[in-house]
């Protein structure tokens, strides 16, 4: 299949011309606009984007401690910088979104952004390998700051969670997707957090998968610290 010019135009700052091309246009789509949908390949990008960036960081930052290299990656792949570097590929002009989101200013949503920047790392990864989908998140990643100073900033809920879970020898939490409602355009995500070896699950909403599942680990670290105190 032929792209159109402005996804022939996208693979050229991606620096990947696929040999799937669909895989692109999927990427690039949105539930509001068709079931073949980007949500898989945006599961999958967030896992090729992690361990990308945790090389970068154990590469360049040679003499961190694991719980400071973790903090920094929560800071680099967090949603404002995701959306700050699909903005600079220019993503939100090839987005394919449903009528309703796009009247609702769905080009211009952050959760959206950074979701189809997840996906079309997916993409490249399922067209590529892995080899060339950290070589691409290394490009994109080329000129955001990385220092050491970064672990200093503020522990989000998932990264607190996960070392309060390493700290004791325990593993890490599941996140599972437990309910979507609301219209295309305006969702709400319902995400459970599982720490199976306290037999423990709580649940968080919000706008996105992300906000979701930080909601989740913030009621579970209340629940867990809370009862270490009974």
């Amino acid at each position: 299949m032929a792209l159109s010019p402005s996804l022939q135009s996208l693979q050229q700052k991606l620096g990947h011309v696929f040999a799937t091309p669909s895989l692109l246009e999927m990427s690039l789509t949105h539930r509001s606009f068709s079931a073949d949908h980007n949500e898989r390949l945006e599961f999958l990008g967030d896992s090729v984007l992690n361990l990308a960036v945790s090389g970068l960081l154990y590469g360049r930052l040679t003499d961190l401690p694991e719980g400071d290299l973790s903090r920094i990656r929560a800071n680099l792949v967090k949603q404002d910088t995701l959306v700050i570097l699909a903005k600079d590929l220019g993503l939100s002009a090839v987005i394919r979104l449903g009528e309703g989101e796009l009247k609702t200013g769905g080009r211009q949503r952050p959760s959206i952004l950074a979701d189809a920047l997840e996906a079309v790392i997916g993409a490249v990864f399922m067209d590529a390998g892995y080899p060339k989908a950290e070589q691409l998140v290394h490009h994109l990643f080329r000129n955001v700051e990385v220092n050491p100073r970064m672990s200093a900033l503020g522990k989000d809920p998932k990264t607190e969670l996960q070392e309060w879970l390493q700290g004791r020898r325990m593993n890490l939490p599941n996140y599972k997707v437990a309910q979507v409602s609301g219209a295309a355009h305006q969702q709400t995500f319902v995400v459970a957090c599982e720490v199976a070896e306290l037999g423990r699950t709580e649940q968080g909403s919000g706008s996105s998968r992300r906000t979701a599942e930080q909601a989740a680990a913030a009621r579970m670290l209340q629940q867990l610290k809370t009862h270490k105190k009974q």
